[in-house]
């Protein structure tokens, strides 16, 4: 039985693939001729010395070596976030075409929740390593249906190990997902067949920046050491691109909180699988990131498009089209 259900929004949904097209492609041109993250100067008001090394500071050491340190903040690996499963806090809409048959449409909204929590490390600067624990949930809920139902919940929970030295980091995690669907979900359709995909893998991500920061290029695998159902097979890769755009005070809101800094940025994540015959599901990502000289925190806008097999554990067998926007919060 398909899950999805049929409405007929086709045109609705053109218009907003092209819409999106033309502000991501916006977003892209902007961040090609700018440096991430300026120093103070007439372009960015800055009022601490503070670092956060997953964006600034990258090559840059304290000319020592440094002791070990207890719950290091942020990380010396930056976080993929145009991965769709890149643990993070965030809310999204997303217009939704199920592939199998043209005329299948619906409206999702979904919804994360998690994070990198650094356990111990040793950096120089923002040179060296970092032992964490990961978190993450994310659920997509039917925005067509009465009562807004809940389709499915990934959880995912893991152990990330990060390095950085110059201008490359790597990071290797092994973690654990399980899939589950939502109750409502089961009710309405009772002949639904539960896949109950579960499982434990083994992740490495090298990263090279470059110099300055304004961009990266990423690439790397994983194979699951155990996983349910055991006729999937279990080798995957990823690879991907970001671009960061030059920071600049933050227009009208820079005059009430001076400290306030705006940056353009872009991200393309493509990811393949043994299991979907190699076939590759790509995710695109460009908005505008607000933060605060400083502050780890950061705020961003995204407008987003994904073409591939559903990211999501009990549909991973679904090809979907997805386009869309969200709110994204980093800590």
């Amino acid at each position: 039985m398909n899950p999805w259900r049929t409405n007929g929004r086709e045109e609705t949904l053109r218009v907003w693939l092209l819409v999106g097209s033309v502000i991501v492609a916006s977003c892209a041109w902007h961040v090609f001729p700018a440096s991430a993250e300026e120093p103070a100067g007439d372009r960015v008001v800055t009022d601490s010395t503070k670092k956060d090394c997953r964006y600034e500071g990258i090559g840059q050491k304290n000319g020592g070596s440094s002791a070990l340190e207890l719950f290091p903040e942020n990380d010396v690996f930056r976080p993929l976030w145009a991965d769709l499963k890149q643990p993070q806090f965030f809310a999204s809409w997303q217009a939704t075409r199920i592939r199998s048959s043209p005329r299948e449409y619906l409206n999702l909204g979904t919804v994360g929740f998690g994070d990198n929590f650094g356990l111990i490390g040793k950096r120089n600067g923002c040179d060296g390593w970092q032992v964490g624990i990961l978190a993450g949930l994310f659920a997509q809920f039917d925005l067509d249906g009465a009562s807004k139902d809940l389709i499915n919940a990934d959880y995912v929970v893991g152990i990330p190990i990060s390095w950085r030295s110059g201008l490359f980091s790597a990071r290797v995690r092994f973690f654990h997902q399980s899939s589950h669907l939502g109750d409502e979900f089961l009710q309405a359709r009772p002949g639904f067949n539960n896949i109950g995909l579960s499982y434990e893998a083994l992740e490495a991500i090298l990263s090279l920046d470059a110099p300055g920061g304004w961009g990266r290029m990423y690439a790397g695998g994983a194979t699951a050491v155990h996983i349910e159902p055991s006729t999937i097979d279990p080798s995957s890769v990823h690879w991907g691109v970001e671009l960061r755009g030059r920071t600049i005070a933050a227009p009208l809101l820079a005059k009430v909180i001076p400290s306030t800094r705006f940056t353009p940025i872009f991200g393309a994540d493509f990811q393949a699988y043994e299991a979907l015959n190699w076939t590759i599901n790509s995710s695109i990502m460009g908005g505008v990131e607000w933060s605060k000289a400083g502050s780890d925190r950061r705020f961003r806008f995204l407008i987003n498009y994904y073409h591939g097999f559903a990211p999501w554990g009990q549909f991973f067998l679904t090809k979907i089209e997805m386009v869309g926007f969200g709110l994204y919060l980093s800590f």
